[in-house]
């Protein structure tokens, strides 16, 4: 992998920037302010990004959703859909993460569709927005621990459970939802299925009122006998316990970097402008050595450093990812690296403004709220480093708990 960003990435990062700079950060406070409102500027955004990505992702807007895994494989090296968002990801969240998540068909359930859904499904489901449902009650950062149920009747799986911090569970058209085909058989009965609203048993409990991300809704669902037809299980039906939770968790290793890549856009957003509100007291100078520097001067160089490294990483594992490399191990890393630094530059930005970043005056507040969930879903950072150990360590997750 080259380190430098291929140039016909060059216009989805600047229309993913105009976007930021012009719709999203303009209306951040007021959906902040105003949780669980429906943002509606965000139907003719998402309309633009649909015709943008009607042709080349390259020349996409920079939605949230990632490459279906459909390429053909022909040797060569590829700079495909994955890293296209993962860039397109970072610059809308230099304008505001919750809109990111709020943005109509480009919901995490898209993500699993594009890495799980035959073709067949991929043409069906297409131009529905879809978000997806794993965490339970009784189940949070073990996503194998899951126990809601999916049992065959005829051409029918009936669901039966319950799942909370759905993201853009009440407005997506359906839910994308894990549930076990036989829970005496472990994670590997694990399979998901795609379930419209409006199908019987399907029920929104309740929105949730959140530190962050308020312009996001953030549901929990009950499914008390939902009958969802066959053909919406994603992926193949039967239970391969060699494999069987692997291929779903194959979502994450193309998600794990989209959210490195929320948390490095946000953590963007913070650094630039407190870099801005202390200009006329820090003479920046690259040139000299960090120990020659006053201690404000050297923190924020640290924190850029910390800010580039985790943004290099998130790139690697999505370029991993449209090359068909194994990339888990490289996924998890991006999502614990940009999850921990993006969470303290942006508080640590807040510090540095003293009682301005501490005051709704500046955004710099609302990020560093906003931040905090991106080190929290999708795996938490204690998972991460999990899931890393297992993999430097070639251990399974029965030798290492």
């Amino acid at each position: 992998m080259n380190i430098e960003i291929p140039k016909k990435f060059k216009p989805l990062i600047n229309n993913a920037y105009q976007v930021a700079q012009s719709t999203l950060r303009p209306l951040s406070r007021k959906y902040d302010r105003g949780e669980h409102e429906y943002p509606k500027e965000l139907d003719m955004l998402a309309s633009v990004l649909d015709g943008f990505n009607e042709g080349d992702p390259a020349n996409s807007a920079g939605a949230a959703t990632t490459g279906s895994g459909k390429v053909q494989d022909d040797g060569s090296v590829k700079n495909g859909s994955n890293m296209g968002v993962c860039l397109g990801a970072m610059e809308m969240c230099y304008g505001d993460t919750g809109f990111l998540l709020a943005m109509p068909r480009q919901g995490l359930g898209n993500a699993a569709i594009a890495a799980v859904a035959n073709d067949e499904q991929l043409e069906r489901f297409k131009g529905k927005w879809a978000a997806m449902a794993i965490t339970e009650p009784s189940c949070g950062s073990d996503s194998a621990a899951i126990r809601t149920t999916a049992k065959k009747d005829g051409d029918h799986y009936v669901l039966n459970g319950e799942k909370i911090y759905v993201t853009s569970g009440q407005r997506a058209d359906c839910v994308v939802v894990w549930a076990s085909l036989d829970p005496k058989l472990g994670r590997a009965a694990i399979k998901s299925f795609v379930v419209d609203w409006g199908t019987p048993g399907m029920e929104l409990a309740r929105l949730e009122k959140k530190l962050g991300i308020r312009a996001s809704d953030t549901a929990a669902i009950n499914f008390n006998d939902c009958r969802v037809p066959a053909e919406n299980l994603l992926g193949s039906p039967e239970i391969d316990t060699k494999k069987g939770f692997a291929g779903v968790m194959e979502t994450f290793d193309n998600t794990r970097p989209l959210v490195a890549a929320m948390a490095i856009g946000c953590a963007k957003a913070s650094l630039e402008r407190i870099k801005e509100l202390l200009k006329d007291h820090i003479q920046y100078d690259y040139s000299k050595p960090v120990d020659n520097c006053s201690a404000i001067e050297a923190e924020i160089y640290k924190m850029e450093a910390d800010w580039e490294a985790a943004y290099w990483l998130a790139v690697k594992a999505a370029w991993m990812a449209d090359n068909k490399k194994a990339n888990t191990l490289e996924a998890s890393i991006s999502k614990a690296k940009a999850g921990r630094v993006g969470n303290a530059i942006t508080l640590r930005c807040v510090e540095l403004a003293g009682t301005l970043g501490y005051t709704e005056d500046e955004l710099l507040e609302k990020w560093a709220r906003d931040s905090k969930i991106l080190d929290i879903f999708e795996g938490t950072q204690q998972i991460q480093q999990l899931v890393i150990a297992r993999r430097v360590l070639g251990l399974s997750s029965k030798e290492l708990k």
